[in-house]
């Protein structure tokens, strides 16, 4: 209507009002049974689903924060000891390994009474009952946890260890473990040498080879139950690092050859009342030492009896002024630089002056010697003669060319360097003292290996005992191969080995003691003096080293022996006989075709 219109009907009356119409009210909705009973199932839904994740969570997937929750109150360790490899002959023959054994160990948390359980132990595990109590006994880590562990013995054998199980003493047990076995119970144990209680070398070549034959042990972590043997639980934790097996050397000895040699070397020595001796065999083509014996041995196998000086290896540790033994030496020289032939002759007075005066214990009286002669009668004044003519430079040079003044590297721990002194170093008696064997320190075994070079047409090589190593995998590793050089020519050295047949052939000569039927050889006698922190000790040092069969040397054997006295040729000469003759035997060496040249001493 448009604005300002009146509102008023025609005839100017107003319209009723329509009356007022009420929107009727809604009638409220029940409620749905289905829906409710729809809700009510999806939650519960919810709430086992919510349940059942959480539990796979748990059990099935990892959960660093729960998984590892009071587990190492449950855990223990056992050491899986690796193998320690063997130590065996030329042939394969053990010398020693280890086989299989127990170790015994206590939860001391667990023993009632340490004083019965070590009287019931001691017995069969061989240690003092206060000592088993001692180590049952309740102790603190330093942690502050109580310890329940300590060992009680190792390397029990099997049947020694379930003897101990069946006395049930509550909190001792057992586990896997080796033990060294030593089948030949003194054999060669002056170069094996021995280990300890956890199988680390400790003397000799078990020593010296440790990192080799002792590989790396393992473990076995695992959870356990709630019982005092420790039993693992099915399914439980279990955590294994295997063991590394060590690998074994096989060395150049020959077990029965070093038998007959140790053997024959105590008995000599024993006889004539010596503290100490030493024999070597060596293969004169290869430089390999086939046998090398001490006196006094040990048994290897009981080795805590024994002092320690009688486990040293004599051969590299018994440090000797050689005496005529290293004649040799001034012999070869003078035949290399041609102050001497074979065919020389001197007139050879009984005695001469260097300081001091030095006599011939077979005096010439001024005749004319020959040089076969001088190595027979082991003409001191002679030796002296030749080494004048060389100076003392030349007799320096050949004394390290032969290999003396160091170790020669064989293998055995702690080889003994001996000394030769430098002309700087000379007094007014070394001309004299030092040609004929005095005023010089070596071992038996590097004057062995000076016999070695002559016996192998002049040339050196380095003497060893180590054949091969043998891996875990059964790979055999040779050696290296040994350091060798020419020292003289092979036309000297086969002139020096004849020269050295008079030594045994020569009726009245030093060495007749050592001949070997049916064999030609050559050789020399010393008598020396045992050196002892730089002194001399009392008595003498006799030895014997010669090559056979001297026409064509196969084997040097060097015997020394420390007696209250007498000379190399009476005190060594028949062990060195009986060596050599076993060895030649041994080895199956023909007999000689020839007979030794004739020799006349004073032509």
């Amino acid at each position: 209507m448009p604005k300002g219109r009146s509102t008023a009907t025609k005839g100017g009356a107003t319209p009723p009002r329509p009356p007022l119409r009420r929107k009727p009210r809604k009638r409220p909705k029940l409620a749905d049974p289905n829906r409710r009973l729809r809700l009510g199932a999806f939650l519960a839904l919810a709430m086992f689903a919510t349940i059942g994740i959480r539990l796979v969570t748990l059990q099935v997937l990892p959960t660093p924060a729960y998984a590892n929750g009071g587990i190492e109150d449950r855990l223990r360790t056992v050491t899986l000891f690796a193998s320690r490899g063997g130590i065996y002959d030329r042939s394969g023959v053990p010398l020693t390994h280890s086989v299989e054994a127990r170790y015994v160990y206590a939860d001391p948390t667990l023993i009632e009474n340490p004083r019965e359980a070590a009287a019931k132990l001691s017995p069969l595990l061989g240690v003092a009952r206060s000592d088993l109590e001692k180590r049952m006994a309740k102790r603190k880590l330093p942690t502050g946890v109580q310890s329940t562990f300590a060992w009680l013995a190792r390397g029990v054998p099997i049947d020694k260890a379930n003897q101990v199980m069946a006395l049930n003493i509550k909190g001792i047990g057992i586990e896997h473990d080796e033990r060294r076995e030593i089948p030949g119970a003194d054999v060669a144990a002056n170069l094996i040498g021995i280990t300890g209680e956890d199988l680390n070398g400790l003397e000799g070549l078990e020593s010296r080879y440790d990192d080799v034959l002792r590989g790396t042990n393992g473990k076995h972590l695992f959870e356990f139950g709630n019982d005092a043997s420790y039993t693992p639980i099915p399914n439980g934790f279990s955590q294994v690092t295997e063991a590394k097996p060590g690998s074994s050397l096989t060395l150049t000895i020959d077990r029965d050859l070093q038998y007959e040699i140790q053997r024959l070397l105590g008995t000599n020595v024993r006889a004539r009342n010596g503290t100490v001796g030493a024999a070597v065999v060596i293969d004169i083509k290869t430089g390999e030492v086939l046998a090398q014996a001490s006196e006094p041995t040990y048994n290897a196998a009981d080795w805590q009896k024994f002092k320690p000086e009688d486990r040293e290896d004599a051969a590299t540790s018994f440090v000797v002024d050689p005496g005529s033994v290293h004649k040799a030496i001034v012999f070869g020289a003078g035949l290399q630089e041609g102050v001497i032939t074979p065919k020389t002759v001197w007139p050879i007075q009984s005695t001469i002056r260097k300081d001091v005066v030095y006599r011939d214990t077979h005096p010439a009286g001024g005749k004319r010697m020959s040089m076969a002669g001088a190595l027979a009668y082991s003409s001191n004044v002679t030796t002296i003669m030749i080494a004048d003519k060389l100076g003392p430079q030349k007799v320096y040079d050949y004394q390290l060319k032969f290999g003396l003044g160091k170790p020669t590297g064989e293998g055995m721990p702690g080889e003994a360097s001996g000394r030769v002194l430098p002309p700087a170093e000379w007094n007014g008696s070394s001309p004299g003292s030092i040609p004929i064997g005095h005023s010089v320190d070596v071992t038996p075994l590097q004057m062995a290996a000076v016999y070695a070079a002559i016996a192998n047409d002049g040339k050196w090589i380095q003497p060893h005992l180590i054949k091969e190593t043998i891996k875990p995998d059964g790979t055999k590793v040779p050696a290296p191969a040994p350091e060798t050089r020419q020292v003289i020519s092979p036309q000297h050295a086969a002139e020096l080995r004849t020269l050295m047949e008079a030594v045994t052939t020569i009726p009245d000569a030093t060495g007749v003691s050592g001949r070997v039927n049916g064999y030609r050889v050559a050789g020399k006698t010393g008598t020396g003096k045992r050196v002892v922190d730089g002194k001399y000790a009392p008595g003498d040092v006799a030895s014997f080293i010669g090559m056979a069969p001297a026409e064509a040397p196969r084997y040097v054997v060097a015997v020394f022996a420390y007696t209250p006295g007498g000379g190399g040729g009476d005190v060594t000469g028949p062990a060195f006989k009986e060596m050599m003759r076993y060895t030649l035997q041994h080895y199956r060496v023909p007999p000689s075709t020839k007979a030794a040249p004739k020799f006349t001493a004073f032509p």
